[in-house]
């Protein structure tokens, strides 16, 4: 994250630190200072530092899931199901790593769609689809926070980073195909793939609580993004991106059944 202090450290740094691009321009530091990524609960964005006892008591919904209700619903159930076989498989107890490789996929929907919906209104000359698309990069960059937050705490070997690289490249191609045949079931397997996170989170809580893992402190990052307490540790953090993790299931969920049934709330608001 692009913190206050590094740039008021650029702000104030010699000129001739910028000769190979001159200096830059006064309008995109501004907005650059006044960019602030922002967690997906309301609650983070309070000005009161968060102890660990009001992250146990969010509700959440932990067990919380969606029915299929027709054929699209069941094959983007299953389509999650199986593919959490292979974290399963290779990962098993490493949770760090698997909340890694967890994040460098979740990360990408958002964009996806958001991309999609917004080429849509480029090409249909439409105003209707904001709402859409800045929840969906929202939820993009939220992902990346939190992929961001775990590499302060493990770094991948090159074969995970290969291992990254090759489901980044599989998955994204996949995903922009489904959106553009169905984004209905694209938002439906999205839910279902946050409600996988929710579980994993889950684990990886009980196995920090348990002692079965280091509590670490957090990584400054991480506690500058949700507004902790300065003696945070990393199960406070994974409380955090547990609760971000269930607004995507939740919005997901719901932006599914908009688009099955013709109710596009969304593009209301903007009008």
């Amino acid at each position: 994250m692009f913190s206050r202090i590094r740039l008021q450290r650029l702000l104030s740094a010699p000129r001739h630190l910028h000769s190979k691009c001159e200096s830059v321009p006064k309008e995109l530091l501004h907005e650059i200072q006044a960019a602030r990524p922002r967690p997906m609960r309301s609650e983070f964005w309070t000005k009161k530092e968060l102890s660990r006892p009001v992250l146990e008591n969010m509700e959440i919904g932990v067990d919380m899931h969606f029915q299929p209700q027709d054929w699209s619903d069941r094959f983007a159930y299953r389509l999650v199901r199986t593919l959490r076989l292979l974290p399963d498989t290779y990962f098993r107890g490493d949770h760090y790593m698997r909340v890694v490789m967890l994040e460098t996929i979740a990360a990408v929907p958002g964009m996806v769609g958001g991309m999609l919906r917004h080429l849509s209104a480029l090409r249909k000359l439409q105003d209707n689809q904001g709402a859409w698309i800045i929840h969906l990069l929202h939820e993009a960059e939220n992902e990346r926070m939190h992929l961001m937050i775990w590499l302060k705490l493990l770094q991948p070997n090159r074969f995970n980073r290969w291992l990254i690289l090759i489901a980044q490249a599989v998955f994204f191609n996949s995903y922009v195909c489904l959106y553009m045949v169905s984004s209905k079931t694209a938002h439906r397997f999205c839910g279902y793939l946050e409600e996988e996170a929710i579980h994993s989170y889950t684990e990886f809580i009980q196995a920090l609580e348990s002692g079965a893992l280091k509590d670490a402190p957090a990584p400054s990052m991480a506690i500058e993004y949700y507004n902790l307490t300065p003696n945070a540790s990393t199960l406070d953090v994974a409380l955090c991106v547990r609760a971000d993790e269930a607004v995507h299931r939740d919005a997901n969920h719901y932006l599914s059944t908009c688009i099955a049934h013709h109710h596009d709330i969304l593009s209301k608001l903007e009008e």
